[in-house]
């Protein structure tokens, strides 16, 4: 009697959750037929449904404008979507570029994204950027707006108009084994951006891009990123902060197991030299190894690009507790380690330990102003602490 409940009991279960194949609405995998349609459909019927609902995309190609998926009538706490195909952009940039994102998600609770991939067709928009015409900012290629418990896995994000992956006033999110991709000359493409967000964990990203392979923005917090494989692009940046003279801060970062290879930037921190309220703490950078990149370890107070919006001013921005441990690999310039803090807030606590970068095979040498902070075990290039 006993084994026959438990059998009833994993047959009820199992049989509960509900699968709407987007093909059931009339989306066509010929990558030519826009789907937006049938995908927002299949969205409503697994937000009415009142248990764990997977929507499912066969392989194949499926073209989609602009989609919001929207939380705010959503009665489902445990959607998942189930990739096996390519979501793909109008080819013409300025059908998604103007709005903010291309697949939007806001307010929900739940949702899980696994497989598939993601391609935005972003290179005309770079293409006109880069020319110095006018051209329209782009759409973010996939965006979570104040949503909760949310895992993407096993997603690939090709050619972004803009940043590939935005996680805004989120808790508890889950990024695994994503795979990012676009033109190393592709600008404002970040790979992953985290901002007003707690409880983020990043693991195992393979990011390369032609700005931040993982940006970190205004509240964020209790933020984990390992094991991350970053190149081209322009590495990991805290920043840029300080824009706003009310602007939330950024704590408890990490950064462990990461490879920089050939990037602008490996860890930095950057804040506009403007006044602010703003602060970066408890921050770590842990096993990292850097190949060939031009600004290993740098904190940039004094960002004010062509001096315009910020002249003669300095950062607001206080930068406390920021350790760097087992950081080792070369540097593509002379200057490995740059400290270039903030004259009226001072950097403090910040903590080198077990550093060694070198300059073609010889040291390096590292640059201070502004700064506090201690060295030890071995440190190379010298500490100017």
């Amino acid at each position: 009697m006993i084994q026959i409940l438990i059998i009833l009991t994993l047959f009820c279960s199992s049989s509960a959750e509900t699968t709407y194949n987007v093909q059931s609405f009339g989306a066509k995998s010929d990558g030519k037929s826009d789907c937006t349609k049938a995908f927002l459909s299949a969205w409503g019927a697994a937000c009415a449904a009142m248990s764990p609902a997977t929507i499912y995309v066969p392989q194949g190609t499926y073209l989609l404008g602009n989609a919001y998926f929207a939380g705010k009538l959503c009665k489902n706490t445990a959607i998942t979507i189930r990739i096996e195909g390519t979501l793909v952009a109008p080819s013409d940039y300025n059908a998604i570029a103007k709005s903010e994102s291309w697949l939007k998600f806001e307010g929900v609770t739940g949702v899980s994204i696994f497989g598939g991939t993601l391609d935005a067709q972003g290179s005309q928009l770079w293409a006109c950027k880069n020319s110095g015409n006018a051209c329209p900012k782009g759409a973010t290629s996939l965006a979570f707006y104040n949503s909760n418990n949310i895992m993407i896995s096993g997603l690939t994000s090709l050619n972004s108009q803009m940043f590939h992956v935005l996680i805004d006033g989120c808790n508890n999110a889950n990024l695994v084994n994503m795979k990012i991709s676009a033109d190393g000359n592709s600008p404002n493409t970040d790979g992953i951006h985290v901002e007003k967000s707690s409880g983020v964990t990043i693991m195992n990203p393979d990011v390369g891009t032609g700005d931040d392979c993982v940006s970190i923005g205004p509240g964020a917090s209790n933020l984990w990123i390992e094991n991350l494989a970053c190149g081209p692009g322009h590495g990991v940046s805290i920043g840029s902060l300080g824009w706003d003279s009310q602007e939330a801060g950024v704590q408890n970062v990490t950064v462990k197991t990461a490879t920089f290879s050939g990037t602008e930037n490996g860890v930095r921190v950057k804040t506009w030299a403007r006044p602010s309220n703003g602060f970066v703490r408890n921050v770590l950078f842990q096993h990292v190894v850097m190949s060939n990149v031009q600004n290993p370890i740098i904190i940039d107070q004094n960002y004010c690009p062509n001096h315009e919006s910020c002249p003669n001013q300095a950062s607001g921005v206080k930068i406390s507790d920021v350790t760097y441990q087992d950081i080792h690999g070369t540097s593509a310039t002379q200057v490995a380690v740059n400290f270039d803090c903030s004259k009226t807030r001072p950097c403090t606590g910040i903590t080198l330990d077990e550093v060694n970068l070198t300059y073609k095979d010889k040291p390096a040498t590292a640059s201070c102003a502004n700064a506090g902070g201690t060295a030890a075990g071995v440190v190379e290039p010298t500490s100017c602490l």
